[in-house]
This record gives structure tokens, sequence and C-alpha cells, in this order.
């Protein structure tokens, strides 16, 4: 009877042992050291799942939502019309948000050959150059004084080079053609806004078209 005692003593000795090293967690659903803080924190989050977000990133995120600033231009404007245009844009955007830009285009020249009273005439010059193989083109919406003719070659950006395309030619035996202007040099006058941020893209849409002398402001052609 005494050696069972003694026995059963040392295996309940064994068995506590045993419970306070976490031996019989999974057996009796009792943690013998309790619940432990970061232990329970574990359980709970993935820590591998979790990122913090540096502060500019942060910043960035909440910049998307800002309209990009955007480059905006109305015109072409004339010379005698740019300063009525600008006058408006000085009542409502601040100063040094927006200029006036200014754009000079040359004149085109021509080696012309007409005009012919016929659609016949014009017919036989042009089969006289196809056999002297002088390249041409039928001038079709082209001022009144041009109209029922032929350009000769291509089109110039000066009167000299347009005349020397005219002694080319006649070194090839055309003999009645001329150097005759096709358009004028123009000037002409926009108005941009480089950077135009929510702001201004809410004022400028404000705008009527005729305030602007019925331009409106689009995205810039060359930003």
């Amino acid at each position: 009877m005494l050696r069972l005692l003694v026995v059963a003593l040392l295996l309940a000795n064994l068995a506590f042992y045993a419970w306070t090293q976490g031996m019989l967690d999974n057996l009796t659903g009792v943690r013998a050291q309790g619940d432990r803080e970061p232990e329970r924190l574990n359980r709970q989050v993935k820590p591998e799942t979790i990122r913090v977000l540096p502060a500019s990133a942060v910043v960035a995120t909440a910049a998307v939502t800002e309209a990009a600033p955007a480059c905006l231009e109305a015109g072409p404007y004339t010379p005698a019309q740019i300063g009525a245009a600008e006058g408006v844009l000085q009542t409502v955007l601040p100063a040094g948000s927006w200029a006036s830009l200014k754009t000079e285009s040359p004149g085109v020249w021509i080696v012309y050959m007409g005009k012919y009273p016929t659609r016949e005439a014009l017919q036989k010059k042009a089969d006289e150059l196809k056999r002297l193989k002088i390249n041409y083109e039928e001038l079709r919406n082209a001022p009144p004084e041009l109209a029922d003719g032929l350009a000769l070659g291509g089109r110039y950006d000066t009167r000299a080079a347009a005349d020397k395309a005219l002694a080319d030619v006649a070194q090839r035996g055309v003999r009645t053609a001329r150097v005759m202007p096709l358009s004028a040099p123009a000037v002409t006058h926009s108005l941009r806004v480089e950077r135009a941020d929510s702001t201004l893209q809410s004022r400028l849409a404000g705008l009527r078209a005729e305030a602007l002398l019925g331009k409106t402001f689009t995205a810039c052609a060359r930003p």
C-alpha cells in the first residue's frame, strides 16, 4: 500500500512539472504561464502583412487627388485683337500666371503659270509640263487671282528660293512662268497659361467665348 502511494506521488509530481513547463498545454487547454501579451498579439496580428509607409508616400498619395497643372492657350489673335483679349485676362487672372505670345509666319511663294481661261487650256499646259518632267500642282482654294492656274515645283518660304526655282524651270524650256505670293507673311498672337492649377482652370472655363473674341482656352499645341 505504501509503495503504491509513493508511485502515485511521484507521478503527480512529474505531471505537475510537465504542466509548468507547458508540455501539457495542448492536452489540458490551460496555459501554465497564462497568455503573455506579445504571444497573444502575435496570434491576433500577422506582422508580415503590416508595412509602415514613409511620410513622403502619404503626402504623395494625397497629392494625386489634386488636379495636375495644365498648359492652356487661346488664339490665334490678330495684332488688332490681342489688346482686348489681354485686357480680359488681366481682370480674372493674377499677374505673372499668363503670357502673351507672338508668332511670325513667313510668306509662301510659288512659281506660277496661269491663269487659264478654260479647263482645256489648263490641261494642255499640264500635259506639256508632264512631257518636260516638271512637277506641278493645280491650285485649288487659292486666292481669286491665282485660281485656274498651276504651281510648279512646290511652295517656298522666301522670294529668293522661288526665284531660283523659276530659273531652274526656265532652263528646262518653261517661258511663261513667274513668281507669285500664295500667302503674305503674317503675325499672330496667342494667350497662354503655362501651368494652370485647378483654380486657374476653373476661372478660364468660366470665361465666355464672347469675352475672348470668339476664342476659348484649350490644351497647348506646343507645351
